[in-house]
């Protein structure tokens, strides 16, 4: 059995929809982010970086277990334990692997930004909501253009890259999108939607996430508290 440590965030959603997906036997524990429970002792063990998600194999590649942190690093593990999502042919591989360093390196940090400034940060700045809702417009432009051209945002199946990417667009509207703009994009992301294990996937630890409103959970995920040495 498969221990997956993790939140109802883009991040968490795409290892469940993973786990989901191959059809793994896998438990999920809540680690309440708003709580700090990131910052505990046990999962900073599986996590020394105290960012969700986490996950701990038993049956790890040589039969002895194995734990990793970040997400993308996951996503490569499990389709590399099943043989599913991840082609076999070096220029399918690279193709699907250049497209999930988009996603880590641009789509990720980029939209967590813009939600940031536009629902979270306690003060509205004019120029860094321009900035990050502007680059949210400009990555789902380069997708859209993408799937003008193929099924699929690494070519024509369907791999760890839809994956890593879709939880992330699941908050259009907060990074102010409009999908009129992106209509490849958004077939896409109907197509993805609708597929079952995704379904699954994204309501796994979803009741037990509550909307960030109070000043303690505020001052957990964005103060002092995230720069305390462990």
């Amino acid at each position: 059995m498969i221990e997956v440590y993790s939140w109802a965030t883009p991040n968490g959603h795409k290892v469940h929809i993973m786990l989901e997906e191959c059809g793994l036997p896998y438990r999920a524990h809540a680690v309440d982010i708003g709580a700090g429970a990131q910052f505990d002792p046990a999962f900073l063990a599986l996590s020394p970086n105290n960012k969700i998600p986490a996950l701990l194999d038993p049956d790890g590649p040589d039969g002895a277990p194995i734990s990793l942190f970040e997400s993308g690093a996951i996503l490569l593990y499990l389709a590399s334990k099943t043989g599913r999502f991840l082609p076999a042919d070096l220029r399918g591989r690279w193709s699907v692997l250049e497209w999930l360093m988009f996603q880590m390196g641009g789509v990720g940090p980029m939209l967590g930004q813009a939600h940031h400034f536009r629902i979270y940060a306690p003060e509205k700045i004019p120029y860094a909501i321009d900035r990050y809702t502007n680059e949210a417009r400009r990555l789902y432009g380069v997708m859209n253009r993408r799937l003008a051209k193929t099924k699929y945002i690494a070519g024509d199946a369907y791999t760890i890259a839809d994956i890593a990417i879709f939880p992330w667009l699941r908050s259009w509207k907060n990074q102010g999108i409009d999908w009129a703009d992106f209509p490849h994009l958004k077939g896409w992301f109907d197509e993805i939607a609708a597929r079952p294990a995704v379904m699954r996937g994204v309501e796994v630890l979803a009741a037990q996430r509550k909307p960030i409103t109070d000043d303690k959970a505020r001052e957990v995920l964005f103060g002092k508290t995230q720069y305390q040495p462990r």
